[in-house]
């Protein structure tokens, strides 16, 4: 081979690199137009899906009967009672639309393990009750559902609704519960 052919060999080697080159270039733009369409769908389906979430929270709360929003306290001492109570008076308050006793409750002392009791009682003399079995030392969400309460069978004119900490259910003698966000749901 002399240089000419040698050359012309290497120039056919460097020019059908170059077109497979120019091939992989324009399969690129398809590729990124490929990703950005992607991103486009993820952002519009996030969009969506935040937006219905919000509308769901906005239409729980509206079924929702808010008692009492604030913290309460129970400050329990065993020494002359047996038993602490927070109670709300609810002047026969007509309940059957709803289904649920919602509210948050913790503990301050770490180390005590209570039992909280939460019992209704109606203008008919029905009482019921529903017991906790730990109240955690953190803000704990629980929500109970009327048919827990099996001694109740009319709500339509409710009396009182009472946390109860009672003396046997309590590890030490005195100490704290509180109670926040208590409501009825639908």
């Amino acid at each position: 081979m002399d240089k000419k052919d040698i050359y012309e060999h290497l120039a056919k080697i460097y020019l059908d690199a170059s077109a497979k080159k120019t091939e992989e270039k324009k399969g690129y733009p398809y590729f990124k137009k490929l990703f950005f369409f992607s991103l486009a769908i993820i952002f519009a389906l996030s969009l969506f899906l935040i937006n219905n979430f919000n509308k769901d929270r906005a239409i729980n709360s509206e079924l929702a009967l808010i008692l009492q929003p604030d913290v309460a306290k129970i400050n329990f001492n065993f020494d002359p009672a047996k038993k602490e109570s927070y109670s709300v008076a609810l002047s026969k308050l007509n309940l059957t639309k709803y289904k649920t006793l919602a509210f948050s409750a913790k503990r301050i002392d770490f180390n005590d393990k209570i039992a909280l009791r939460i019992e209704f009682n109606n203008s008919f003399k029905e009482n019921s009750e529903f017991y906790i079995k730990e109240i955690p030392n953190k803000w704990q969400e629980y929500k109970i559902n009327f048919v827990e309460f099996k001694n109740i069978t009319d709500w339509s004119e409710m009396q009182a609704l009472s946390f109860i900490v009672e003396q046997w259910n309590a590890k030490k003698s005195h100490g704290i519960i509180l109670i926040e966000n208590v409501r009825f749901m639908k």
